[in-house]
């Protein structure tokens, strides 16, 4: 008899009007060729295409007008390559060469899915029982173009979930680039990334243990200078790819957290950022953080990436290290254990592994610690989010893929001092799709990227065949007990 669940049927949709103004180019011929015939515009002619412009699309973007001078500020090195001083260009042509470089993309018009889900740094003036919460989910857009999004919502002490309508606006964050590599990472990462080793061991020479983003442009220009070689051109690019891997990203405080999107920023992720599972992690002096792990694709290369924040304003962002970090399905523990940060993994695309470190970004020596054991997890099993912490050990949510490739949900639960230990799990699926959840962009499928605990029930949010997203909840202490005795 299967432990009964209620789903909660609130549903979260995507939104296809929800659209952000991205910097589009498309090679420096063409952008030479816009920039001079803007150029030979009159004023009168500037200001009669720029106006009705900017009328139209203010109305579909916060400060249009500082998006379209940021893209036009974009091309200052195209600028200079034609022998034009960017100072001298007056506002409003400026803002048309922008738009010119500019188009919208809608974030969620393909897919909607992947949920996490945690509490609001912000629990301020609620009703006594309620519970701000923010979700993450993964919206997928043209050219299967996977970003972060984020909802927030209400809960009460009933567990009826309200999701708060998205604002209209949607904000992309300012950049910024100021990290200090270390060398011997950096380079295990391009060796994983297969970047060629010659022009890797050529960097290794010429760079110091620890180095900056403009020391390493410097340098990869002056062998480029000297080469003069087309592949070898592929292959240094590829590296300030991979060092584009590392930033800051910052959003206006005037955003509601609807209106932040995490966009693919860099080359090694152009292709999407995939399944944050987001979870609170205390320090040992008690302060806390919130961190997330998320999968960056290019088309052909994984990269596991580790974002932190604190008010989910201000994001800093990085790759993952070491044998343990490959493949995807990475996820974090909410606190140390024996001193040491602990991870879950699926290195091998099959089985469940467990890592420890002294360093957070740094995963070595994965221990393998669950493979396929029922029919429902033949083809492969994996984490749907960080262990949550209860009395009786470490709750972990799992996902299985069996026959006809079903996704379902099921559980496990992990010694408190030592998660290598498996209690026990469950001999059932917790959640399989339903008639009403089966079809969708990819059909048969319910994925989870992290839950919580709410007034003794376990609340998780999931996606329904990628096409949108719920809720479900079960009682905690029955979902612990049939797991406990399961593993006796």
């Amino acid at each position: 008899m299967r432990i009964p669940i209620e789903r909660k049927y609130v549903k979260v949709y995507p939104d296809p009007k929800r659209v952000i103004a991205r910097f589009f180019f498309n090679g420096d011929e063409r952008g030479k060729d816009v920039i001079t015939k803007v150029l030979t515009l009159s004023n009168e002619q500037v200001f009669g295409i720029i106006s009705p412009l900017l009328q139209e699309y203010s109305k579909r973007h916060r400060n249009i007008t500082k998006i379209l001078l940021r893209h036009c500020k974009k091309l200052k090195t195209l600028f200079s390559s034609m022998d034009i001083d960017y100072r001298e260009i007056e506002e409003h042509r400026r803002l048309l060469i922008g738009s010119y470089f500019t188009h919208e993309y809608s974030i969620e018009s393909a897919a909607f899915f992947n949920p996490s889900i945690i509490e609001d740094p912000d629990q301020s003036d609620l009703e006594d029982g309620q519970k701000r919460l923010i979700i993450s989910f993964r919206a997928v857009g043209e050219g299967h173009i996977s970003s972060i999004i984020f909802r927030r919502a209400l809960i009460d002490r009933h567990n009826n979930i309200t999701v708060i309508p998205a604002g209209d606006y949607i904000d992309e964050a300012e950049i910024i680039r100021n990290a200090t590599y270390n060398k011997k990472l950096f380079l295990e990462k391009g060796l994983m990334s297969l970047i060629d080793k010659d022009v890797l061991d050529k960097l290794n020479a010429k760079l110091d243990d620890q180095f900056d983003y403009a020391t390493l442009k410097k340098i990869i220009g002056e062998a480029q200078a000297l080469e003069q070689d087309p592949e070898k051109d592929v292959e240094f690019e590829k590296v300030l790819w991979l060092s584009d891997s590392y930033y800051e990203i910052v959003f206006s405080m005037d955003t509601d957290i609807s209106d932040r999107v995490i966009f693919p920023i860099s080359e090694f992720e152009r292709k999407g950022i995939e399944d944050a599972r987001f979870t609170k992690f205390t320090h040992d002096d008690g302060t806390s953080a919130y961190y997330a792990t998320y999968t960056a694709y290019d088309g052909h290369i994984i990269i596991p990436k580790l974002l932190k924040t604190k008010d989910f304003y201000d994001f800093t962002i990085g790759p993952l290290f070491g044998k343990g970090a490959q493949n995807k399905n990475l996820a974090l523990f909410p606190r140390k254990i024996n001193g040491k940060y602990a991870m879950l993994s699926r290195i091998d695309g099959i089985n469940n592994y467990i890592m420890y470190s002294d360093k957070i970004n740094i995963w070595e020596n994965p221990i393998l610690l669950q493979e396929p054991k029922y029919s429902w997890e033949f083809v492969q099993i994996g984490n749907c989010g960080s262990p949550i912490e209860t009395e009786k050990g470490w709750l972990v949510i799992t996902h299985a893929v069996g026959p006809m490739r079903r996704y379902c949900l099921s559980a496990c639960l992990l010694d408190l001092n030592d998660p290598t230990i498996e209690i026990g799990r469950l001999n059932e699926p917790l959640l399989t799709p339903n008639p009403d959840e089966r079809e969708g962009y990819v059909p048969n499928v319910v994925y989870s990227c992290g839950s919580i605990i709410n007034n003794g029930q376990l609340v998780i949010p999931y996606g329904l065949s990628d096409y949108s997203s719920s809720f479900a909840t079960v009682d905690l202490n029955e979902l612990l007990d049939r797991i406990i005795a399961n593993g006796n």
